[in-house]
């Protein structure tokens, strides 16, 4: 019996590491991860997606991306053949952006964002201690960031917020948490809600996405 391939992208500067705990039956399934590389200039999100698909070396595979690597799996499914393409706390069009990013790509507020500061979160977590809710996400950023770049950041940043992409693909399977306040729940339609679920939910809601998935592949 050969074994479906799936291909997993992680969210925005994401390491792989938060796929640590995503588990399918080695049966059935083999694993791979796809890590982020470094924009080149002035680069297209498509000429993007078609260099992460270099990366990819079987056919008809299965695309899972988490948050802007929903997005970037989309891309990759225009350029790939592909058998499933699922997305996880993300979008399927600029239309299910929230209110604020739209405001955002309008007025160009997010040119003046202060991306570097994301590569200081290893120097400030020797600073924060404690079990607060602050410390706990600056110990989870620090864990799982992986691509911390300023140049990577300002470019995934401006892609998230100026996706052409305004017509959902059908096919594509949509899994959203109830409680995601990055993409809240209200802005986004057909798709599976996992209650108590937020953007992170990868890294929480793990149990259910392993009984789910193999599932929502094989279906």
């Amino acid at each position: 019996m050969s074994k479906t391939h799936v291909y997993f992208v992680p969210g925005l500067a994401a390491s792989i590491e938060i796929f640590e705990n995503i588990k399918l039956p080695k049966e059935q399934f083999e694993m791979h991860y796809l890590e982020w590389i470094l924009p080149l200039h002035h680069e297209t999100i498509k000429n993007y997606a078609k260099r992460m698909c270099e990366g990819i070396t079987h056919e008809n595979c299965v695309l899972v991306g988490v948050s802007f690597g929903g997005i970037m799996v989309q891309e990759m499914s225009e350029i790939i053949k592909t058998q499933k393409v699922i997305i996880i706390s993300s979008v399927k069009s600029n239309q299910e952006l929230p209110i604020h990013m739209k405001l955002a790509k309008a007025t160009k507020l997010y040119k003046a964002l202060p991306t570097s500061l994301l590569s200081q979160v290893n120097y400030l977590s020797r600073y924060i201690k404690g079990r607060g809710l602050l410390a706990k996400r600056v110990k989870l950023y620090n864990r799982y960031l992986f691509m911390k770049q300023t140049k990577y950041l300002d470019w995934a940043i401006e892609n998230v917020l100026l996706w052409q992409r305004s017509i959902p693909d059908e096919k594509v399977i949509h899994i959203h948490g109830d409680d995601d306040m990055v993409f809240p729940i209200s802005n986004i339609k057909n798709c599976i809600v996992v209650k108590g679920g937020t953007h992170i939910m990868i890294v929480n809601k793990y149990k259910w996405l392993n009984e789910n998935l193999p599932k929502l592949i094989l279906k």
